[in-house]
């Protein structure tokens, strides 16, 4: 089996404030990217109160600046899997062994790394 290049990054644990997650994850991308890997699935939920919590919108909002240019190539929220699926596989191909997780769930976002 050749190198995992994928990794899951649990932002919801501990139940953190929108602001720390965010920071979580940040730091977290740097990291995962320091260490070779070519994707990341942020795990956020989709907040208990079946509308939506607060770190999902920030992590997506956050991904988008331009602070984040040189490292994030691409994401995607699993509810839009299914549309960009061919892209995100193409760039890395071990996504594929997590397909089951994302698709169609809201309480993640799969982000490719420069």
């Amino acid at each position: 089996m050749g190198q995992v290049k994928v990794k899951e990054v649990n932002l919801e644990r501990g139940r953190p404030t929108v602001e720390a997650a965010v920071r979580e994850m940040v730091n977290q991308l740097g990291t995962c990217k320091g260490q070779g890997y070519k994707g990341v699935i942020l795990i956020h939920g989709y907040g208990s109160s079946g509308v939506g919590g607060g770190i999902r919108p920030a992590v997506r909002a956050k991904l988008k600046e331009r602070s984040l240019a040189g490292l994030v190539r691409s994401f995607c929220g699993g509810e839009e899997w299914t549309e960009r699926r061919g892209q995100m596989i193409e760039l890395c191909g071990q996504l594929r062994d997590f397909e089951s997780r994302v698709k169609g769930n809201p309480g993640v976002t799969v982000v490719l790394l420069k």
